[in-house]
């Protein structure tokens, strides 16, 4: 299931799916400050891309919350990976950092002159990030990022499941230009 609302001529689009085999020039990756895979999505970014992301990654070497790097995306369909670092754990001022976090990203799509970006639920997994507020602040991000000059013709949302799902598109839903 998707559903898709336009913002200033930009496809924003809400899809459950798995991240890594969209179509798309980007995906976006919740990123650790020392831009380490980890485990768990980390893991999966490593095994469906092969090493060289992580050597990549490795050459940047660190981030700041709120700013994002790019890398290729190996053998992944996608060109590329944007590292996003946001806000874990409930810390202080969540919704800056991953309002900063999500500019950063979309940014660095467009001064690449991408054209498809997708994200997941940003923090909302295993860095704490509570739904309602990843969701708010997602959404206003991306539509406030597309008020302006982008190369980005389509924004997708990629979630996991149905609770996800509905959150996202409750909001997407109210949301206009």
């Amino acid at each position: 299931m998707t559903v898709e609302k336009k913002l200033n001529g930009t496809v924003v689009r809400l899809q459950e799916g798995d991240l890594t085999a969209l179509p798309v020039d980007a995906f976006v990756f919740y990123a650790r400050e020392d831009l380490a895979l980890g485990s768990g999505f980390g893991t999966a970014l490593q095994t469906r891309g092969g090493d060289t992301i992580k050597k990549e990654l490795a050459a940047i070497g660190a981030v700041r919350p709120g700013e994002a790097v790019v890398t290729s995306a190996g053998r992944m369909q996608a060109k590329h990976v944007i590292h996003a670092c946001g806000p874990k754990f409930q810390e202080p001022e969540t919704d800056k950092k991953l309002r900063d976090c999500m500019l950063s990203a979309l940014s660095l799509a467009s001064h690449k002159g991408l054209k498809t970006i997708a994200f997941p639920p940003m923090g909302a997994g295993f860095y704490g990030v509570p739904l309602a507020t990843c969701v708010d602040v997602m959404l206003e991000a991306i539509r406030s990022f597309l008020k302006g000059e982008s190369s980005l013709e389509e924004v997708v949302i990629c979630v996991m499941d149905r609770r996800e799902f509905e959150a996202f598109e409750a909001k997407l839903n109210k949301l206009s230009n």
